[in-house]
């Protein structure tokens, strides 16, 4: 085989709904503020019994039915995430044992916002080098467990919610070279630190690296795919924010693509974001399958990962 494919997709979002109404009878805000500083209208918070195995199982396995594949196929599992608790097991092998699979290699991610699409680049690379076959990639974040609900200006960002792949070995390349790197004396800017941990970003910091630096590193990910901009049929970026996806996809040029704008009412579920909204996209028929599709990740650590692939 000389490549990989993504065959299926899923996800899982817990059935609590927070609106920004609700939030503004917590902290000192508006649905008017949040809005029109945000773009978020609602966001999704799990229950004190929903983990963030159990969210990355619950996704996984929607993502494995969809697939075709049975439990023994899959042999590698990748779980992004910055918000699980426990240590060892880890969650790709609570994930595994879950879902009944036989014997698969089990690997965390933590790239923070940019964990799904490395961890998709990762599986892509270890199929590529004959080391697996068929792998589970799955975004999850449990952030309502790191978030400082009296803290405005971050309270109002931040959702619970898994999505999931199915990555398989395929005769012609379905997902593009990775661009991928980040700025390590910047990590300062996103941050969970202390115990317990909380979420603290420099929003400004942020907003401009994101506008002013990704765009351009963006269109080397579909140079490298030998796609052009404006032929994507869709892009889907880290769900952070609507005030950053909006200009960040009209300076890539990707003028006729439907930009994924889950962030409306998911909020933003950091590595969850993108597997949510392309499953979400899948799910809705809006994207024809095998067209191009630019998924881009981006936040903590000043970090990036980008690729295009073809939409399962």
């Amino acid at each position: 085989m000389s490549g990989s494919r993504v065959l299926a997709m899923g996800h899982y979002q817990p059935s609590r709904v927070l609106t920004n109404d609700e939030l503004a009878a917590m902290v000192d805000t508006s649905d008017e503020w949040i809005s029109s500083r945000v773009g978020i209208q609602t966001r999704r918070i799990a229950a004190p019994d929903e983990s963030v195995a159990s969210m990355a199982a619950q996704a996984a396995a929607k993502a494995l039915a969809n697939s075709g594949l049975a439990a023994e196929d899959v042999d590698l599992v990748l779980v992004a995430t910055c918000t699980a608790v426990d240590r060892s097991p880890n969650t790709a092998a609570r994930v595994a044992a879950a879902l009944g699979l036989t014997a698969p290699a089990v690997l965390d991610v933590n790239v923070v916002c940019a964990g799904f699409t490395h961890a998709l680049a990762q599986a892509d690379h270890a199929i590529r080098a004959g080391a697996a076959t068929n792998a589970l990639v799955v975004g999850v974040e449990k952030f309502s467990d790191v978030t400082d609900w009296t803290d405005r200006t971050t309270c109002v960002l931040v959702g619970d919610g898994a999505g999931a792949a199915v990555v398989t070995a395929s005769p012609e390349p379905g997902i593009g070279p990775v661009v991928w790197g980040s700025v390590p004396e910047m990590g300062h800017a996103v941050r969970i630190e202390g115990a317990p941990s909380r979420f603290a970003q420099e929003g400004q910091s942020v907003y401009r690296w994101a506008t002013t630096t990704l765009p351009p590193i963006a269109r080397s990910a579909c140079e490298r795919a030998g796609v052009r901009p404006e032929d994507l049929a869709a892009v889907v970026l880290h769900q952070a924010n609507l005030r950053i996806i909006e200009p960040v996809a009209r300076r890539i040029g990707a003028v006729n693509a439907v930009v994924a704008t889950d962030v409306t009412e998911s909020g933003n579920t950091s590595a969850a974001s993108i597997p949510l909204a392309l499953s979400k996209l899948v799910a809705s028929g809006r994207v024809e399958p095998g067209a191009p599709v630019l998924l881009f990740g981006f936040g903590g650590n000043l970090s990036y990962a980008g690729m295009v692939v073809q939409c399962p």
